[in-house]
């Protein structure tokens, strides 16, 4: 998996600044880019259109239909193609309504952490002196803390639900936005540009969200793929400890620890959830390595 630590910060000068006209021309050609984002793009379409595409009710119970198996093991059971779980339930209707569910943790939990990251690294980086080291500290004092044990025992505390998550998870992976905002401003802080901005008497927010962040936003973007992998495996891991996104909701990771009783007797219940975590989390992973080598000028 790809961390923040081996992401590279290009600095925004003619020699390493990526021409714009010239990415979607690099990115066609990537073949990891391309299979990452067919990927995140075939899920994502699922999930806006999950009720359209759910051949049943992901909630509606019927115990005379319970633990069905899929297709492949009984064709006889055709109205459930992938089978049902231990309350009579279509299991691939709570699949497509699971990628909507894993989509919006993803996608809300790494904006949250963004906006307090990407706001600390900046006053950090372009302040320095005691502002820096007092954000350096919290930066660190976070990077200590482990987690999911924090997740964990916070969700306990309030209570889980969707809205939990997202803001528990949002409050705790800031500090890859911060570590590498802090990085990148403080290189271009010394740029000529940032210099002539401040000359002219721009304001401070036009110099920190008009002239510094727009030039180190390719690093960022990458870290942003980063974190909402590790979103979806957090949300899947509270879930399953029952602590995450609670019944009857269709999160893959609830979906696994309901089937955790019957995995001796109903694999699939497993490895169809499992495995549709194992692609989301592949495709974000993917599309993060793919562009970090294109905003570094590689190629895959």
């Amino acid at each position: 998996m790809t961390t923040a630590a081996t992401i590279p910060v290009p600095l925004p000068d003619e020699e390493q600044l990526i021409p714009r006209r010239g990415f979607w021309r690099r990115a066609l050609s990537h073949r990891t880019f391309l299979f990452s984002a067919a990927i995140l793009l075939i899920i994502t379409l699922i999930a806006i259109f999950a009720p359209m595409l759910a051949p049943h009710d992901p909630y509606l119970q019927n115990i005379a239909m319970r633990l069905k198996p899929p297709f492949w093991h009984d064709k006889t059971v055709a109205e459930h193609m992938l089978g049902t779980d231990q309350l009579g339930r279509d299991y691939l209707s709570r699949l497509i309504y699971g990628a909507r569910i894993s989509m919006t943790i993803a996608i809300g939990a790494t904006l949250m952490s963004a906006l307090i990251g990407i706001t600390l690294g900046l006053i950090a980086g372009y302040y320095g002196g005691w502002i820096d080291t007092a954000i350096s500290t919290v930066i660190t004092t976070r990077l200590s803390m482990p987690i999911i044990l924090i997740a964990l025992a916070v969700v306990a505390l309030i209570g889980p639900s969707l809205t939990v998550v997202i803001v528990v998870l949002g409050l705790l992976l800031w500090d890859q936005f911060a570590v590498v905002t802090r990085v990148a401003t403080q290189q271009v802080c010394a740029r000529d540009y940032v210099t002539a901005a401040r000359v002219i008497g721009s304001s401070l927010p036009h110099i920190l969200f008009r002239e510094i962040l727009p030039n180190i936003r390719a690093p960022l973007i990458v870290v942003a793929t980063v974190e909402m992998a590790q979103a979806v495996l957090l949300e899947a891991a509270l879930s399953f400890l029952g602590l995450g996104v609670q019944a009857p909701l269709p999160s893959w990771g609830l979906m696994l620890s309901e089937a955790k009783t019957s995995m001796f007797f109903s694999p699939w219940m497993i490895v169809l959830p499992g495995s549709c975590l194992f692609i989301l989390a592949l495709g974000i992973n993917l599309i993060g390595d793919a562009l970090r080598d294109l905003t570094a000028g590689g190629r895959g």
